[in-house]
């Protein structure tokens, strides 16, 4: 049996949040889903810092952080630039996922240490598929 993934979004959007969540509940991939709601948030939650300092809410480290690009206090380009320049934090996998498709945001992204970027699909449907391209990618990296 898989030990379950932790998988953190962070996405000022409850909509998108609502769909991640209900995509990777319908996804094959045992997970467990945490949300931040935007970069600042995000840091807080990596670091134990903030709401997380005393553990009264939950903040494991992630397997995965999806990461939208357009949020407030801290954008997502702010937070993957501080994740990746921190060694404690540099190791995690970022996906990019946002309503952009701009080449120079995805080149951008990539620069910045980003291991991927995939544009929000417009549907639910388009969430699952995520959700177990996600699934199919980690049994095939548990399997080398």
């Amino acid at each position: 049996m898989n030990p379950q993934k932790i998988i953190l979004s962070a996405d000022d959007d409850e909509d998108d949040q609502l769909f991640i969540k209900d995509a990777f509940e319908s996804s094959a991939m045992p997970s467990r889903l945490y949300f931040t709601e935007d970069g600042q948030d995000l840091l807080n939650y990596l670091r134990h810092q903030g709401k997380y300092l005393d553990g009264r809410i939950p903040s494991p480290r992630p397997d995965l952080i999806l990461l939208d690009l357009n949020m407030p206090r801290k954008n997502g380009y702010e937070a993957l630039q501080e994740i990746k320049s921190d060694p404690k934090l540099s190791t995690i996998p970022i996906t990019v996922l946002t309503t952009s498709n701009n080449r120079d945001e995805i080149t951008r992204c990539y620069r910045m240490g980003a291991n991927s970027f995939v544009t929000k699909p417009a549907s639910y449907d388009g969430f699952v598929g995520i959700a177990n391209s996600f699934c199919s990618n980690s049994e095939k990296h548990n399997s080398i």
